[in-house]
């Protein structure tokens, strides 16, 4: 239970620093460290499968496009300033709402603990000890009751792939026109400009 309460505790302070962080560099890391302490809440609910693939898509795939997204667009731009007064603003809500968090978690932990038999908190419902979060659960779970949102989540995916690759398709790298706007270029009419008479006549 103290190891739960450090992860929260470390979880929130991680989500404040990200969000009152002057610099996008900076955030990324508190969210690295949001990732990593909810990793390892789903290692304590004896999740192994929940926490590995928190590691490798969130904290591995997802801050590194953040970080490639953070320094293509902010080359020649000054970092944003919160502010003295908007980070107070900002920090006290926070504080007060993760106070309030932790107070109905533990009020919710003290009812559950008194209302449990001691057997069965320790070893949890007979026959469904580690059935939370294993790979053979969540797969269940992802393709019986949860088939539908998947199956919407993939569907706005490849439309978001598609129109990018649309968006993308009228330029090439650094700017450069594809095929069909370079042969149209290279098709148009190369219009000269009229000659001036003055130097001939100078030379005379």
């Amino acid at each position: 239970m103290i190891a739960f309460w450090i992860l929260a505790l470390l979880m929130i302070a991680s989500a404040v620093f990200t969000v009152t962080a002057q610099k996008p560099v900076y955030s990324v890391v508190g969210l690295l460290a949001n990732f990593l302490t909810l990793a390892a809440t789903y290692l304590m609910l004896q999740a192994e499968f929940l926490a590995v693939i928190q590691i490798v898509v969130y904290s591995g795939a997802i801050l590194i496009l953040f970080v490639f997204v953070i320094a293509l667009l902010s080359s020649g731009v000054r970092p944003f300033d919160v502010g003295p007064d908007k980070a107070r603003m900002v920090l006290v809500p926070a504080i007060v709402l993760a106070l309030l968090a932790l107070l109905g978690i533990a009020l919710t932990t003290i009812r559950s603990a008194v209302a449990v038999r001691p057997e069965s908190a320790l070893g949890g419902v007979t026959g469904e000890s580690g059935s939370f979060g294993s790979v053979a659960s969540f797969g269940a779970a992802l393709f019986t009751t949860n088939l539908l949102p998947f199956e919407i989540t993939a569907f706005i995916l490849m439309v978001a792939v598609i129109g990018v690759v649309l968006i993308a398709g009228d330029e090439g790298p650094a700017g450069l026109p594809r095929r069909k706007k370079r042969r149209a270029i290279e098709r148009e009419p190369i219009v000269k400009p009229p000659v001036t008479l003055s130097t001939s006549k100078g030379a005379q």
